[in-house]
């Protein structure tokens, strides 16, 4: 029948078709672009491009392999338990225990300072940023400290430290000459070296926080010192705790604070006084002092030990890259949810 409607399965008629509009055609030829189109200069930056990735994947690769072979021929459980000595052979030099709790005792007082003054200068560049002037130069600050090399600010801190009036922080000798050298001392430089990863980290956190999340808190009566304490940072736990990871990091990696403000002695040696503050107030080295003072280039004559002292040291940052990774992508809520209140439980501003 002329009337009669078109079968269910059956094309339209032609006449009523309607012709694909220009951006679909314009989406079907960028789907179908190839790179044998593209301008040969593209060309040439696109393989440019995949070679440099290449070339440091393989460069990462070979750092991590050599560590791992030199270090797990050398490494044995004993070297992780007995304390470092002096000695011309290698079989009688010991381990290095001392050199690991210094690691952890610089990074411990390091981040102790980095992280509550970089949430907190964050939280008023981003939040408040009053004066405009003085807001401008504390930005200027941060910048110039992150891109100073250590041994400008160990330089800057032996000078600082070894004032008499700082002579509770460090070492004194007989006559009553400041050393400026102690962990005390260290410590407070490799803050500054931590300092601008936790305030980047954290002002990228805050803002990301979309604007109703404010207006919202604003609208029931909080103020912005409330909205800050009880809204925005526990939003930006995640940031706070990658920031403060990278920080361990820049701290961990660091010798030329660590030779110049803390000695690079072989054993933790105390400065007098009580037993914790004595620590703090002595000297004594890290992995990567110890690294150094053992490799070939050094006087330690022990540089199979040097490798696998690297190569603890080399786990050791593996691991903080790793939590920075699991932190920042946001799929292991076992652990963004774990570190994140464990550090923020620490923190006397969010009671």
């Amino acid at each position: 029948m002329a009337g009669a409607p078109p079968r269910l399965g059956s094309a339209p008629p032609t006449a009523f078709s309607p012709a694909p509009s220009p951006g679909v055609r314009g989406q079907k030829k960028r789907g179908q672009d190839s790179i044998s189109s593209w301008p040969l200069a593209d060309r040439v930056g696109y393989l440019l491009c995949w070679a440099a990735g290449l070339l440091l994947c393989a460069l990462a690769a070979a750092i991590v392999l050599v560590m791992l072979v030199k270090g797990i021929s050398y490494l044995r459980p004993g070297l992780l338990l007995e304390h470092p000595s002096a000695s011309q052979s290698q079989s009688g030099s010991g381990g290095f225990l001392d050199p690991i709790e210094g690691t952890l005792l610089l990074t411990a007082i390091g981040i102790a300072l980095a992280a509550p003054i970089g949430v907190a200068v964050a939280v008023w560049l981003s939040e408040y940023r009053r004066p405009a002037a003085l807001a401008r130069a504390v930005e200027s600050g941060i910048e110039m400290i992150a891109g100073a090399p250590s041994v400008v600010l160990a330089f800057f801190g032996l000078l600082i430290f070894a004032r008499p009036a700082l002579a509770f922080l460090s070492q004194t000798s007989a006559g009553g000459a400041v050393y400026g050298r102690s962990f005390f001392a260290a410590g407070a430089m490799m803050s500054l070296l931590a300092l601008p990863l936790v305030v980047g980290a954290t002002r990228e956190g805050l803002a990301q926080i979309p604007a109703h999340m404010r207006e919202a808190s604003y609208a029931l009566g909080k103020t912005r010192a409330t909205t800050i304490r009880r809204v925005l940072l526990p939003s930006i736990r995640p940031s706070i705790a990658s920031g403060t990871t990278l920080g361990m990091g820049r701290i961990i990696g660091d010798t030329a604070i660590v030779v110049i403000l803390l000695g690079a002695s072989l054993h933790l040696e105390g400065a007098g006084g009580l037993a914790g503050l004595s620590t703090l107030r002595g000297t004594g080295s890290t992995l990567t002092s110890y690294v150094f003072e053992n490799s070939p280039a050094g006087e330690g004559n022990a540089p199979e030990k040097a490798y696998a002292a690297a190569f603890v040291l080399l786990m050791m940052v593996l691991a903080l890259n790793m939590v920075v990774t699991r932190l920042s992508s946001g799929k292991p809520r076992w652990m963004a949810g774990l570190t994140g209140p464990m550090l923020w439980r620490w923190m006397p501003w969010t009671r």
